[in-house]
């Protein structure tokens, strides 16, 4: 299966899907990175890694269409199965999802429903939650909204700031995102309704640091 990951700034959540592919631990080929900013550290990250880098930017269409639609051409040729939204900070059409439907994912740094949006943990730490945590879902035509892949809790204690808040996130992203796309690329996602069942597999998930 050939994956492309979407990204748009530091690119760490494919730092960590690349070492996971690397390591076997997700049985599937990382063929391409879509990136929209020029300048972005991801592309570095990606150039490391020997993966092929494409650099599409909005400002060069005259609208999103033609914007999505340069995108969708470079999936095709390269033979694209799996679309990883990994800190791509644009929303898709309607009808880009439409047309990979079922397989796009997209990792949120919340507990959805709640916190929506691009400064979840920062809304979550400024509201005084006492738990917060990470979501990995389906991509819909509404924002972050999509059935629900996998879940797990960060714990805020007292003594958290923003930013160690924000490290124990990503840390827990990093291990969570490979864990879904692992069982997207084994077949063991059902969609059934809003809500996704996970079939059995040679060995159960690991369990998660909740701090």
């Amino acid at each position: 299966m050939n994956i492309a990951v979407f990204a748009s700034g530091r690119g760490s959540n494919f730092s960590a899907i690349a070492r996971a592919v690397k390591k076997g631990k997700i049985k599937a080929s990382l063929s391409l990175l879509i990136c929209d900013t020029s300048g972005a550290g991801v592309l570095s990250r990606a150039k490391r890694a020997g993966v092929k880098t494409i650099l599409v930017k909005s400002d060069d269409f005259t609208t999103k269409r033609d914007f999505e639609n340069k995108i969708i051409q470079h999936l095709e040729e390269n033979k694209i199965e799996l679309v990883i939204m990994a800190g791509f900070m644009r929303i898709l059409s309607p009808e880009f999802v439409a047309r990979f439907k079922e397989r796009i994912l997209n990792i949120h740094p919340a507990l959805l429903p709640a916190f929506k949006g691009a400064h979840a943990i920062k809304d979550a730490f400024d509201y005084g939650q006492k738990v917060t945590g990470v979501t990995v879902h389906f991509v819909d035509e509404k924002m972050d909204h999509g059935p629900i892949i996998l879940q797990a809790p960060v714990v805020i204690e007292e003594n958290d700031t923003l930013e160690s808040l924000e490290e124990k996130t990503h840390k827990l992203e990093h291990k969570l995102y490979p864990q879904a796309i692992s069982l997207f690329v084994e077949g063991r996602l059902k969609i059934e309704g809003r809500r996704v069942r996970i079939t059995p597999g040679p060995s159960p998930l690991p369990p998660h640091d909740l701090k």
